[in-house]
């Protein structure tokens, strides 16, 4: 990766906000009692005494106990791929400069799904090292072609331009995806339940599998956010205090490819994460990625895990699968926000 500032922009000087301590510390506390929670509660409701032999007794192989290990794995993949979305939705939005950029808005999602699908189809792939180097082509392949699409024309690539790109490619994806599954049943029943999105199968395999490419993408966006920080400026600013921001925007969109491409190829494609993390911590620590990165992560942990244990909660003695409430509850925000006036950019 090749670095996209210079001494200059470290005279960008480090404003912590007022509220950060504050703000901090509410997030660790709420991610804490969402990992509770998604330990504890489910189809079945696990006592401290099973909580504690699951947790720190290995040796006892009681029911709750295994429940509860078995929830462990679940936690920890619902804490990576909601931070990988979380992180990927702040840099897509600070790339495009459009403040309802989301990978499941823009079309990613669905180029990632449609690759995969394609390997499914056609290359007889069945495992998430598979998985996860097809959704990574595909999302980078849709990532490249909205943004060119919404570049078109007169004033570039405006927010609503870069939405209706995302929106008219994901539906077009979508079509294809339904043309490659419907003359072949193995593939539907192979995919339907994927598509929907769902941490539910997370286990200690795709954690290790996932956490290369979320750790990569990770140390790209926190090295990135003081140039993206200038380029927020304008490109002429930005250029003016060193920033190179042709590099500096692939960097950015290789990082939000990585963490939204291996989450999509993991747990499907969950969509709104991105889109609801970035909001909340904007709202409560202003606009500087320094804070509004790192706190995405965690925000979109929270959303994440919370959203599993409700569908849990919801479908019980079954589960709801996650996907469906984060859709459930981003859609009526990505309104709310369309409708306001601010946003028309970064």
């Amino acid at each position: 990766m090749n670095s996209s500032t210079n001494p200059q922009n470290k005279s960008l000087k480090l404003n912590i906000p007022k509220n950060f301590k504050t703000v901090l510390i509410l997030c660790i506390v709420l991610l804490g009692v969402c990992v509770l929670a998604s330990l504890v509660l489910g189809s079945r409701l696990v006592k401290w005494n099973e909580l504690m032999d699951g947790l720190f007794h290995p040796n006892i192989d009681t029911y709750g106990a295994n429940i509860v290990r078995k929830r462990i794995s679940r936690t920890v993949f619902s804490l990576f791929c909601g931070a990988a979305l979380g992180v990927s939705g702040a840099l897509m939005q600070s790339v495009t400069r459009n403040p309802i950029a989301d990978p499941s808005i823009l079309g990613v999602n669905t180029g990632a799904s449609l690759f995969v699908v394609f390997g499914i189809a056609f290359l007889g792939t069945t495992t998430a090292s598979q998985y996860i180097w097809l959704a990574l082509v595909g999302a980078a392949i849709t990532a490249v072609f909205v943004f060119g699409i919404g570049s078109m024309g007169r004033g570039g690539a405006t927010p609503i331009k870069l939405v209706l790109a995302g929106a008219a490619t994901s539906a077009a994806l979508s079509s294809l995806v339904t043309a490659i599954m419907i003359p072949r049943s193995y593939v539907m029943d192979q995919f339907r339940f994927w598509q929907v999105g769902s941490v539910g199968s997370g286990n200690w395999g795709d954690i290790g599998t996932f956490a290369p490419f979320l750790i990569i993408g990770m140390l790209i966006a926190f090295v990135t956010a003081p140039a993206l920080n200038a380029m927020a400026l304008g490109d002429d600013v930005a250029t003016g205090l060193g920033v190179r921001t042709g590099v500096l925007r692939f960097d950015a969109a290789l990082a939000a490819v990585l963490l939204c491409g291996a989450a999509t190829a993991l747990a499907g494609p969950i969509g709104f994460v991105g889109l609801l993390s970035t909001h909340v911590i904007r709202l409560m620590l202003g606009p500087d990625l320094r804070f509004v990165i790192p706190m995405s992560a965690i925000a979109g942990a929270v959303i994440l895990t919370l959203s599993d244990v409700l569908g849990r909660l919801i479908g019980s003695p079954g589960e709801l699968e996650v996907g469906v409430v984060t859709a459930f509850i981003g859609a009526p925000i990505l309104i709310i926000l369309a409708m306001k006036s601010k946003v028309r950019s970064l």
